[in-house]
């Protein structure tokens, strides 16, 4: 029975293989060696092994946890990419950090030469601009995207669009107005400026933009900076409000919600920061869930960083 004794040695040589290969974990070069054969029938013996049930790779759930919350979550909502990363329950801060770096290191895969990439403000937006390499990228332009704001809070949008042209080697295009001004009126004026009107141009012409999306709790980043007080907060809840974007008010549907700082603001629009060719949103925490739904519904939205607990909360029910 000559075929039932080569088909008995090829058994055992897939057996052997798979065994080197999967156990003692031997490079299918030093098998192809050990076996006299060649290494594509290594690679072909490995592949049977496989298919015949001698072999089964298995994959520990939770390692492979983010990946799968990245995929559903980049399926269901049409989006270009989706990085999730793991959080720290019991640490927030380090969770942001996280996100940060997570955003930091793709930004400069995302970027390229003639782009012009529009800045908001915000902590996690600050501590991607320290987090991200130094790597010099021609023809680029870092454009602040609100004016500034002196806060407690230390992250002015100014020092984020700063930080990043100076990672990148970039030529940064700063907005030298308040982000708020005291009247409708004044704001129109200094539009009119010849200097504030150019860099504004600059920022309806930016074709990538990173931003936050801010919740509109009683830690929102505009309350506690000082944009609005908790008596117009609540106004612009009780109208649907359910994030903010570079200070402008969205619903869960990420439509815009005019209201009484509009007029006022220095700074990009809810019209220009949607539909760009980049919108690398990064956000933190289970209480931004509502509000990064909103920025991906409405369209400002190509590209999410995140962490787990706002991943598992874009795959339920609103």
């Amino acid at each position: 029975m000559p075929g039932n004794g080569l088909k008995s040695r090829t058994e055992q040589q897939i057996i052997e293989a798979a065994w080197c290969y999967f156990h003692d974990d031997m490079s299918q070069a030093a098998i192809a060696e050990r076996l006299g054969l060649s290494r594509s029938t290594v690679v072909n013996y490995l592949a049977q092994a496989r298919a015949k049930g001698y072999v089964r790779v298995s994959l520990q759930p939770e390692v492979f946890r983010e990946r799968k919350l990245a995929e559903e979550v980049k399926q269901k909502y049409g989006l270009a990419d989706v990085l999730v990363v793991p959080g720290l329950p019991d640490d927030p801060q380090a969770t942001l950090l996280r996100v940060a770096r997570a955003a930091a290191e793709l930004l400069p895969d995302l970027l390229g030469p003639g782009d012009r990439l529009g800045v908001s403000w915000g902590e996690t937006v600050f501590h991607i601009s320290t987090e991200v390499e130094e790597i010099a990228m021609p023809d680029l332009d870092i454009v602040q995207l609100v004016g500034s704001r002196a806060t407690p809070l230390g992250f002015a949008a100014e020092t984020c669009s700063a930080n990043l042209a100076m990672k990148f080697s970039a030529n940064c295009i700063n907005l030298h107005a308040p982000l708020l001004l005291d009247s409708p009126e004044l704001a129109a004026l200094l539009r009119q400026e010849p200097v504030i009107a150019a860099q504004l141009d600059a920022i309806r012409t930016c074709n990538k933009v990173l931003f936050a999306a801010g919740s509109v709790g009683q830690d929102s980043h505009v309350l506690r900076s000082g944009v609005v007080g908790l008596e117009t907060l609540e106004r612009y809840r009780a109208r649907g409000a359910a994030a903010v974007i570079c200070g402008r008010f969205i619903d869960a549907e990420g439509q815009p919600i005019p209201g009484e700082i509009d007029d006022r603001i220095m700074g990009t629009t809810v019209a220009e920061m949607r539909g760009k060719e980049l919108g690398l949103l990064a956000t933190s925490g289970a209480d931004k869930t509502a509000a990064t739904r909103a920025a991906i519904r409405g369209g400002f939205t190509t590209h999410l960083v995140t962490c787990c607990d706002i991943a598992t909360g874009l795959l339920t029910d609103d």
